[in-house]
């Protein structure tokens, strides 16, 4: 029973360099994968049926799909991958944006509008009005809660 133990110097530096790149390549290739599958179902400009055969090929022939989806839509995938990354900024800071407005206190302004609107509905009275006018030009009105206007419990 002659069993070859397999000692660490008896694999050579270059074997390990040669095993290192063919995994590193070996992976690589999986990341091209999933981004051209990724930018198969991203395309816009692709029907169904074309994504569908898009991706049978790159399914079924995956080197040969990968490259030939890479000479005649390669072009395109840098674009694409752009387009997203910008929609998806854009929508993260639309949402800042509306949250941001949302949380922030209203401006004297605003508060004298909301003022009028509820005068002119005849929810307050032109006194009431004249009143939560001057305290919020003072400084010290409701801020953001016209109906909670100090004449407002007097109705």
């Amino acid at each position: 029973m002659s069993t070859h133990i397999r000692l660490a110097y008896d694999y050579p530096a270059l074997s390990v360099f040669w095993s290192m790149l063919v995994f590193f390549v070996w992976i690589m290739w999986f990341i091209l994968l999933f981004r051209v599958v990724t930018d198969i179902f991203r395309d816009d400009d692709l029907g169904g049926w074309g994504k569908a055969g898009w991706l049978v090929f790159v399914v079924v022939l995956p080197f040969l799909g990968v490259f030939v989806y890479l000479i005649a839509r390669g072009r395109n995938m840098g674009r694409r991958e752009v387009q997203q990354a910008r929609a998806q900024q854009q929508a993260v800071d639309d949402y800042i944006r509306r949250t941001a407005r949302a949380d922030a206190p209203l401006s004297s302004a605003d508060e004298i509008a909301k003022l009028s609107a509820m005068r002119t509905h005849g929810d307050i009275t032109d006194d009431e009005f004249r009143r939560a006018k001057e305290l919020v030009l003072a400084g010290s009105g409701p801020s953001g809660r016209p109906d909670a206007a100090p004449s407002a419990s007097t109705r």
